[in-house]
């Protein structure tokens, strides 16, 4: 739904973000009964890689809250201080879940190699425990998929990066799983070594994160010029077009350019093809917000 300038409602975005916010406290409340379940199999069983997911999960539930928070200020449309809204937050946001991924990589990297050198940790591999870990991979298996459907429906940053860390706790608990098959016939270096293992998957998680949000963050162009050049080509009354910016993601796309027009129109007609460009230049590329210079042409 559009208003007459071609751009969403301000309700539109208001209702997406009341959604990405019901996503959020949904994964939230599962995310945070997966990490009981781990902490308590794994702190009974001495289980360094059982309680390795369970940090990871905890992450998961850390990020939800963090969402939750910066999805709220993402909401808000633009002000004084922040004339081109705050959509950006959101974008921040997924990229604090690399920050604490870090912080969870170091310390399970560092316990595993402590074990792994020092040979003593005698974990026990459990029925309970394993029933835990493949049970918590399925309920992963599912709140990822939730979650990457409604971030892609959404346009959520902080949902697509969410449901990436979520997927690499699907792989990292199966690995888990294989780990604690192979204490419980005798290996008890696995539990360690498939830390290591779950502390790579996480940093893979990361880096993704990483690549899909600094080009964001950076103002990377958004689309190619070529194609808005021909969207503003394309409406009667425009000459040509050059000077072609754009910013943003999906959802959040911000465009600039200029357009050359007939040198002896008038004004108002001149400013009539400048705001028609801006609405097919909005609703062709689905931009927040599109300006629109004109010079004469030649």
């Amino acid at each position: 739904m559009a208003g007459t300038d071609g751009l969403p409602h301000p309700h539109v975005a208001a209702d997406r973000h009341a959604q990405v916010r019901t996503v959020l406290v949904r994964t939230l409340v599962a995310n945070l009964v997966v990490v009981v379940a781990k902490a308590v199999a794994g702190i009974m069983t001495n289980t360094l890689s059982v309680v390795a997911e369970a940090a990871h999960s905890f992450v998961d539930a850390f990020n939800n809250l963090i969402g939750l928070a910066l999805s709220r200020v993402a909401a808000r449309g633009p002000d004084e201080e922040h004339p081109y809204g705050h959509a950006k937050f959101e974008t921040l946001g997924a990229l604090a879940v690399v920050a604490f991924l870090s912080i969870t990589v170091y310390e399970l990297v560092s316990s595993a190699v402590g074990r792994l050198i020092a040979g003593t940790a005698r974990p026990r591999a459990t029925p309970p425990v394993i029933a835990v870990m493949v049970g918590s991979a399925v309920v992963s298996f599912f709140i990822s998929r939730y979650e990457s459907r409604k971030g892609a429906a959404l346009d959520s940053d902080i949902l697509q990066a969410d449901a990436a860390h979520t997927r690499s706790d699907v792989l990292a608990s199966a690995a888990v799983v294989v780990g604690l098959v192979l204490v419980a016939a005798g290996y008890h270096r696995a539990d360690a070594a498939f830390t290591l293992l779950v502390a790579a998957v996480i940093a893979r998680a990361g880096w993704r994160i990483v690549q899909a949000t600094v080009p964001v963050l950076v103002d990377q162009r958004a689309t190619h010029p070529d194609r808005i050049r021909r969207i503003a080509r394309r409406t009667p009354g425009v000459m040509d077009a050059y000077d072609v910016r754009s910013r943003g993601r999906q959802g959040e796309v911000f465009a600039e350019l200029t357009i050359a027009v007939d040198e002896g129109l008038g004004v108002v007609q001149a400013h009539a093809i400048a705001d028609a460009v801006e609405k097919r230049v909005a609703r062709e590329l689905g931009a927040r917000q599109v300006v629109v210079h004109v010079e004469p042409e030649g």
